[in-house]
C-alpha cells in the first residue's frame, strides 16, 4: 500500500498537468492560439451562443466571479503581477461576457501583456477587446491579433 499511494499521487499530478495545457478561449471552436484565425460560426451557431451569453444571469455569473477572483488578490496582497493563467481566465471571462458571438482566445505573460486572437463578427466587437482587457487588474498591455470574421454565404 505504500508503494501504491505514490504511483497513484503521482499519476494524478502527471494527468492534472496535461489536463491544463489547453489555452483560455472563449468558445470551443477559438482557435488554439491567438496566431490562428478561424472561419465565422453559422448564424444558428451564432444566434444560439448570442442568446446564452448576453442572458442577464450569464452575464452576472461572469462578472461575479471577475469580482471574486479580484477580491481573493487583493486579501493576498493586492499584487499587480498575477499568474499567467488567472490573468488569461479572467480576461477571458471579460470578453466572453461582453463579446459573446466572437471566437476567442487568450495568452499572458509574466509581464502582463495579454494577447488575444481569433475572429468577431464585426469591427465594434474587435474595438471592444483592448478597452475590455484592461480593465482586469494586472494587465499593462493588449495585443489584439483578432480579426473580423468575413460573413458566411
Amino acid at each position: 500500500m505504500k508503494k501504491l499511494t505514490p504511483l497513484l499521487i503521482s499519476s494524478l499530478l502527471v494527468f492534472g498537468a496535461a489536463a491544463c495545457q489547453d489555452g483560455a478561449r472563449t468558445s470551443q471552436s477559438a482557435p488554439d492560439t491567438p496566431a490562428e484565425n478561424v472561419q465565422a460560426p453559422s448564424a444558428e451557431a451564432t444566434q444560439a451562443a448570442q442568446q446564452d451569453a448576453q442572458s442577464e444571469v450569464r452575464r452576472d455569473q461572469l462578472n461575479s466571479d471577475i469580482r471574486a477572483r479580484e477580491q481573493r488578490n487583493n486579501a493576498t496582497g493586492g499584487d499587480a503581477q498575477r499568474a499567467e493563467g488567472d490573468l488569461a481566465s479572467e480576461v477571458r471571462s471579460k470578453l466572453e461576457a461582453n463579446i459573446p458571438n466572437g471566437a476567442l482566445t487568450v495568452q499572458a505573460e509574466d509581464n502582463g501583456t495579454v494577447t488575444v486572437g481569433g475572429t468577431v463578427n464585426n469591427q465594434d466587437q474587435l474595438a471592444k477587446i483592448e478597452p475590455l482587457a484592461k480593465e482586469i487588474k494586472g494587465v499593462t498591455n493588449v495585443v489584439v491579433k483578432a480579426t473580423v470574421a468575413p460573413p458566411n454565404s
